[in-house]
């Protein structure tokens, strides 16, 4: 009786971890444009293995994706997204496949250098930016680091402002082009037989935690525009940082 217990106790712990890492997550990238989901994928690396955590985040942040670009489906450039996505896709999906295949250390520590360098980028020590010609490519390679490591959407930030976007039209933008990498990692963790009826389960209720952290965190966006450019960014960037590094 007493397993049992903290069985069920283990597990609604665990539901709750869950649904409040995916409001976090979706009040983040919605209130700052991004980070949310890297914060996601590392807190849950931690606790759990970190291809489970890839896997398990990917559908969740997929529904986020979507249900971000339809709240902001007026200011989505779409010719930016339909480029990013050609390469985002195929790059995304070979990533995946190649994350059931490598060792966890790898992933790990592919993690932690994703999430270097943007913190790097964030501060503006490297200059990941590309010209709008660049985009297609440089969206096959953040696709395939998202893929096999996760989080690199971040990188997609240095892109899209140097395109001019600024405010719900980066938002919208880069959720836009998260659906497509998302849907690249699903076919790839598909493929390597990662995506499993119980991790799906996981998923639906990473997803719903998401959509409502969505939710608050337009309500909260004015706030956030009040605070000094990149504020929050920095401050999302380097706790995900300590958190991969404490991961390893």
């Amino acid at each position: 009786r007493n397993g049992s217990a903290r069985t069920i106790l283990a597990a609604m712990t665990f539901v709750a971890l869950l649904a409040g890492l995916g409001v976090l997550a979706g009040l983040l990238t919605t209130a700052a444009g991004l980070g949310g989901g890297l914060l996601l994928l590392i807190c849950l690396s931690l606790v759990m293995d970190p291809l489970w955590a890839l896997a398990a985040t990917t559908p969740a942040l997929l529904v986020g994706n979507l249900h971000r670009s339809w709240m902001y489906r007026a200011r989505v450039r779409w010719p930016l997204v339909r480029a990013f996505a050609l390469g985002a896709i195929p790059g995304a999906a070979l990533g995946g496949l190649v994350a059931v295949s490598v060792p966890k250390i790898v992933i790990a520590a592919l993690m932690l250098t994703v999430t270097v360098a943007s913190l790097a980028r964030a501060i503006g020590k490297v200059d990941l930016a590309a010209p709008p010609s660049a985009i297609t490519p440089a969206g096959f390679v953040i696709g395939g680091l998202t893929g096999s490591a996760g989080g690199a959407a971040v990188l997609t930030a240095p892109l899209f402002l140097s395109a001019g976007l600024v405010g719900e039209a980066f938002s919208g933008t880069i959720a836009a082009s998260g659906v497509a990498m998302h849907l690249g990692r699903i076919a790839g963790y598909g493929a390597g037989g990662l995506l499993t009826r119980e991790l799906w389960l996981w998923a639906a209720l990473l997803a719903l935690a998401v959509t409502v952290g969505n939710t608050l965190g337009r309500r909260l966006r004015h706030l956030s525009e009040r605070l000094p450019s990149g504020l929050i960014e920095h401050v999302v960037l380097v706790i995900c940082t300590a958190l991969a590094l404490t991961g390893l």
